[in-house]
C-alpha cells in the first residue's frame, strides 16, 4: 500500500497562465505562421497583400521562445518581407521599419520573460521543498500499520493548506493524527507546521493520546499568546495503536471519529467529542478516550470536513458512509483515490481542503518482522 499525496492531475496541474512553462507546441506557432505565409505567396500567381500577418511572428515568438530564437525569427520575417521571390506586394520602407521595431522590442521582452521564468521556476522549487518539509510524503508502512493518505489543498498550486495528517512510530507505539486548523490555504501553513512539529515531538515523549492532545493544545495556546486578536484553534482526531496493532485508542477533538471498514461494511465509530485544540483542552480535566478492538482486515478511514461537507449542485451532502460501503471490498491502497474520484463526480468544484487517511493494521505474519 502506497502513501499518496497526489491524485487526479487536473487539480494539481498549473496552467501556462498561472506560471507553468509554455507547452512545446507554442514554440512552433510563429514558425508555422511564417512558413504558411511563404507557402501561400509561393503558390499564388498574383502578389498577396498579407505581409502584415508577418508582423505577428516576433510577438508570438516571445510567448515561448528565448531571445536568440526570437531574434532569429524576427530576422527571417524581415528577410521574407524584403525578398521579391515571395511576391508580398512590395511592402514599403515604413512597413519594414515597423516590423523591425516590433522584432527588436520582442527580443527585449523575450529576454525579460526568460529571466522572470527562470526566477519563477526557482521560487516554485523552493516553495515545494518547504511545503514538503512540513508535510513529507507518507510512508506506506509505519511500524505495524499500513498507511495511505490523500491531500488536496484548496489553494491551487500549493501542497499544504489548512488540513494536516501524520503517522509516526515512537517508544509508546504508532500514533496518527489528522486535523483541520482554522482557515485554509497558505495563511494556515504556519499553524499546520507548528502542530505537526509538536505532534512529532509528543510521539517520542508522551505515554498516551491524552498527553499528546494536551501538548498540541498548549502549542496553539503559546502561538496565540500575546496577540489579543489571535483565535488559533484546530480540530483533530488522534489515534494510538497498541504494540501489536490489535487495538486502537481514539480521541476526537472537535471532529468526527473515523469509519471502521469491516466485512464489507463501513461504520462510523462513536467517539465522545472533546474540545477543539487551542481552546483550553487541559483546563477541562481528563478528556474522553475510546478504545476499539481491531480484527485482521480492518481498515480505519478518516476524512476532513472537505469531504463531509462537499455538496452537489442541489445542495446534497456527499454520502460518505454509503460510498465507503460500496468501496469497502476493494484494495485499501486505492480507497482514498476512489473516494476522491467519486467526490469530484458529486461536487466537481471542491472549495475546501480535502484530506483522507486510510490506516490498516498489518497482517499477523507481518507483525512479527515479515515484509
Amino acid at each position: 500500500m502506497t502513501g499518496v499525496r497526489a491524485g487526479p492531475p487536473h487539480r494539481d496541474r498549473v496552467g501556462y497562465l498561472r506560471g507553468a512553462p509554455p507547452p512545446g507546441w507554442a514554440r512552433l506557432v510563429p514558425v508555422v505562421l511564417l512558413a504558411a505565409v511563404c507557402v501561400a505567396t509561393a503558390v499564388s500567381s498574383e502578389p498577396l497583400d498579407i505581409g502584415f500577418v508577418l508582423g505577428a511572428v516576433p510577438p508570438l515568438a516571445v510567448l515561448a521562445n528565448g531571445p536568440v530564437a526570437t531574434a532569429v525569427l524576427g530576422a527571417l520575417t524581415l528577410l521574407v518581407l524584403s525578398m521579391p521571390v515571395f511576391n508580398l506586394d512590395a511592402p514599403g520602407s515604413t512597413d519594414m521599419l515597423t516590423v523591425a521595431f516590433v522584432a527588436v522590442l520582442s527580443v527585449l521582452l523575450s529576454f525579460i520573460r526568460s529571466r522572470r521564468d527562470a526566477q519563477l521556476v526557482t521560487e516554485r522549487a523552493v516553495a515545494r521543498a518547504a511545503q514538503r518539509a512540513v508535510m513529507p510524503p507518507l510512508p506506506d508502512r509505519v511500524g505495524t500499520v499500513r498507511c495511505t493518505g490523500l491531500y488536496r489543498a484548496a489553494q491551487r498550486g500549493t501542497l499544504v493548506g489548512g488540513d494536516f495528517f501524520d503517522v509516526r512510530a515512537g517508544p509508546f507505539g504508532v500514533r496518527a493524527v489528522m486535523g483541520d486548523v482554522q482557515g485554509h490555504g497558505l495563511s494556515a501553513v504556519a499553524t499546520v507546521a507548528s502542530l505537526l512539529g509538536a505532534f512529532r515531538e509528543a510521539v517520542l515523549d508522551e505515554p498516551d493520546p491524552e498527553s499528546v492532545a494536551a501538548r498540541l493544545d498548549r502549542r496553539l495556546a503559546v502561538d496565540a499568546d500575546g496577540d489579543p486578536h489571535a483565535e488559533l484553534f484546530a480540530t483533530a482526531v488522534l489515534l494510538d495503536f497498541s504494540a501489536d496493532a490489535r487495538s486502537v485508542r481514539l480521541m476526537a477533538c472537535g471532529q468526527p471519529g473515523p469509519f471502521l471498514l469491516r466485512d464489507g461494511r463501513a461504520v462510523e465509530l462513536e467517539v465522545e467529542p472533546c474540545m477543539p485544540l487551542g481552546l483550553g483542552l487541559a483546563e477541562l480535566g481528563t478528556p474522553d478516550v475510546s478504545a476499539v478492538r481491531l480484527q485482521p482486515g480492518d481498515r480505519l478511514f478518516l476524512a476532513s470536513d472537505g469531504v463531509f461537507e462537499a455538496r452537489d449542485a442541489e445542495g446534497v451532502f456527499y454520502p460518505l458512509a454509503e460510498r465507503l460501503t460500496r468501496f469497502a471490498d476493494g484494495d485499501p491502497a486505492d480507497l482514498a483515490g476512489r473516494v476522491w474520484t467519486d467526490l469530484l463526480r458529486h461536487s466537481p468544484d471542491v472549495q475546501d481542503d480535502v484530506t483522507m487517511l486510510v490506516l490498516t493494521p498489518a497482517p499477523p505474519e507481518e507483525r512479527d518482522g515479515g515484509p
